[in-house]
């Protein structure tokens, strides 16, 4: 999650304080994974010196100075292009799952153990997205449908893998 872009964004739709984008985005892209008020003040102090956002009005607040950040030009034009950007697909090809189950082949562990133990974990997290998809409104069931598929996958992949110890152990073992 690119946090400046998604801030520019919220700001081309209104400008705003940065509470209130704080706010936004937690609401929106946040989940589980809040911003720090420090984080989105560092952000728009970049953006600002980047000419991507000015300074509209300061107005007393109870603490320091309530500043309303509005877009420039520059800033929805790297906004337009960011939206126009494919994001680019990424196999995971890297992953803890892969190199915990080639490691306990190489050290002569159990792989297939520890593959139930993930399955197991992969299916509780399911139930946990499922119920937020249930209770929760369009945007929550959005995110959960997402983090469901990739977890489908990852259960598929476990599946696959397990069929395949025997090859796989030899191979790395080698």
């Amino acid at each position: 999650m690119s946090v400046p872009l998604t801030l520019l964004g919220l700001l081309e739709r209104e400008p705003s304080h940065g509470y209130d984008l704080k706010r936004d985005y937690d609401t929106f892209f946040g989940r589980g994974k809040p911003l720090s008020f420090g984080q989105v003040y560092a952000t728009l102090g970049r953006l600002a010196r980047d000419g991507k956002v000015v300074i509209s009005d300061v107005e007393p607040g109870e603490g320091p100075d309530r500043k309303r950040y509005v877009i420039t030009d520059v800033g929805a034009t790297e906004v337009d292009a960011w939206l126009a950007e494919p994001v680019e697909p990424e196999p995971h090809l890297q992953t803890v799952l892969f190199a915990k189950v080639v490691l306990s082949l190489m050290l002569g562990r159990s792989a297939e153990d520890y593959l139930d133990m993930q399955r197991s974990a992969h299916l509780r997290r399911m139930q946990q997205l499922t119920e937020v998809k249930r209770a929760g409104n369009l945007v929550d069931a959005m995110l959960a449908d997402h983090g469901l598929f990739h977890l489908e996958a990852d259960l598929h992949w476990i599946e696959t893998t397990v069929a395949r110890l025997g090859a796989l152990t030899k191979e790395v073992q080698r």
